[in-house]
């Protein structure tokens, strides 16, 4: 029997990863994610067979999460669960486990916001590793397949966008470019992996200019496409004999594109407690220019271990943690978004 205390069981399935974690007073216990490969075939996520996936996988997920934790049902104090956003079946999963859950369990039922879980994801204990969280406020970069935002974090509960991609986000252009480049989904580490054997001021591709603090990476996008598409008009080979020197080019330019804006939100708002989330940051490209600005601008820099930086439901159950604390919980009637705002 688990010692008494606050546990919250976390439910994760917005896109093709099935996940279950259990929280004790916001130190984890267990955290089983359950990926998706049928989707490398298909270059992307295809929404109908990660919803059939998530079904098969949810039930046998949950179970060994409560094992690992060494915790049965009756010791549980909620079930929170990702609302949105994320694919509409994917997320209705999630959501119908965990208010069945609920249900039978007696037990208050809390709704996240995906985006929220990937911040306080950092705030997440593990058992003999030193915590080092973030201090309030902060400005914590997200970037993610779906996403790319520069949030403040003033508190737990309390965030404030103050810069996004106004179409495309910097997740998906790598993943898009490396489509084209005819690199296995998802593409994103191949081009890291490639990057560091090539020369990052090889090729220039365009910068887009974006007003405040927002980005664009569709024109980036288009411009690498064009580009590919010309030289390989004069050279049939040019992808292949250039592969890694195109894989640092692209990877150098959305790194700076990401920090431009980041080291303009540090200057603008007079924070210097700088996190990065989601999982673009585990890109080892991203993290070392990260380093190199905080030690140039004197920057508190705090990055997530690179198990939390994917979707998981860690992040959702210590996002479900202090929202508990708050006692924010939801109703039945609660609804997926496939999108929504924090």
């Amino acid at each position: 029997m688990a010692e008494k205390g606050i546990i919250i069981m976390g439910i994760e399935s917005s896109c093709d990863d099935t996940s279950a974690a259990i929280i004790r007073d916001g130190e984890i216990l267990s955290n089983v994610v359950a990926s998706q490969k049928v989707h490398e075939e298909y270059g992307g996520v295809v929404p109908e067979l990660a919803s059939r996936a998530h079904q098969q996988n949810i039930i046998p997920v949950v179970d060994l999460a409560m094992k690992r934790a060494e915790i049965n049902r009756e010791e549980i104090s909620a079930v929170a669960f990702t609302r949105g956003p994320g694919l509409l079946g994917s997320l209705l999963v999630g959501t119908s486990f965990a208010k069945g859950f609920s249900l039978a369990s007696k037990i208050p039922l809390i709704e996240v916001n995906h985006l929220q879980g990937h911040v306080l994801a950092l705030f997440i204990k593990e058992n003999g590793v030193e915590f080092n969280p973030p201090k309030f406020p902060f400005l914590c970069l997200l970037v993610s397949g779906g996403n790319s935002q520069i949030i403040l974090v003033r508190d737990y509960l309390d965030m404030e966008v103050i810069g996004q991609t106004i179409d495309d986000a910097a997740g998906e252009a790598f993943d898009k470019c490396a489509k084209v480049m005819g690199l296995p989904y998802p593409g994103g580490p191949h081009v890291d992996r490639l990057a560091k054997d090539g020369d990052p001021h090889r090729f220039e591709f365009s910068r887009p200019r974006i007003p405040g603090l927002d980005y664009s990476f569709s024109g980036l996008k288009t411009n690498f496409l064009y580009f590919l598409r010309d030289n390989l008009k004069v050279n049939e080979n040019f992808v292949e004999e250039n592969l890694a020197d195109l894989c640092a080019s692209l990877q150098h330019t959305i790194i700076e594109i990401l920090l431009s804006k980041l080291k303009r939100a540090a200057r603008e708002t007079g924070v210097n407690e700088i996190t990065v989330a989601g999982g673009v940051s585990a890109n080892s490209g991203l993290r070392n220019a990260l380093q190199d600005n905080a030690k140039k601008h004197r920057w508190n820099l705090i990055i997530p271990k690179f198990e939390y930086t994917m979707d998981n439901a860690a992040m959702i159950a210590i996002t479900g943690y202090y929202k508990y604390l708050n006692k924010e919980f939801a109703g039945q009637d609660a609804v997926p978004f496939a999108r929504t705002q924090l």
